[in-house]
């Protein structure tokens, strides 16, 4: 998997036309921060140091299960301007039919919901701490994999865990002399 793998889909879905979401299985997601602002800590020394934002991140991902009950969580990392972690979907009743989520139509226990209901929260909490009731923390949207096999999963982890020591070549770090004006 590329450095940019999980990078380029972000701001969209690729979400899988018919596919429920719903169903059991091991998801990997990211999820941006909106116009890729450093929101949540930086990257000291290939560490990623929260700031009290992230902390809220990390405290809203930890949680998910308590709000959740058939969702387990795997690997996770918060980044100053995005997060990837992998979701996954135990059996459970989701009220879903053989069709999925609709467009707009929220789906009990499916991943957008799950997705929803993270962002929301992280919105909420780090607002209060802004004093900025209605501010935007996140993209629209989230990019989203269907992780297929083991070989995939040990991928992603290893993506997710090593991703703060490629930060220094990340697109939106304003230090990456690289990229730096072709953005």
């Amino acid at each position: 998997m590329s450095k940019h793998d999980f990078e380029k889909y972000r701001g969209g879905s690729i979400r899988l036309p018919r596919y429920d979401y719903s169903q059991p299985g091991a998801y990997a997601v990211t999820i941006g921060t909106r116009n890729g602002v450093q929101l949540f800590g930086q990257v000291l020394d290939d560490k990623m140091l929260l700031n009290a934002y992230g902390q809220v991140v990390q405290d809203c991902w930890e949680e998910t299960p308590a709000h959740f009950p058939h969702v387990g969580l795997d690997t996770f990392t918060v980044m100053p301007n995005h997060i990837h972690g992998i979701i996954l979907i135990e059996e459970h009743d989701s009220g879903a039919d053989d069709h999925g989520e609709e467009f707009g139509k929220s789906v009990s226990g499916s991943l957008p919901t799950i997705v929803r209901s993270f962002k929301s929260a992280v919105t909420r909490r780090i607002n209060r701490l802004r004093g900025t009731p209605g501010g935007r923390v996140w993209q629209r949207g989230y990019y989203e994999r269907i992780v297929r096999d083991q070989r995939e999963l040990d991928k992603f982890r290893k993506y997710i865990l090593e991703n703060p020591v490629r930060w220094h070549l990340d697109r939106n770090n304003p230090d990456n002399t690289e990229t730096r004006g072709r953005r």
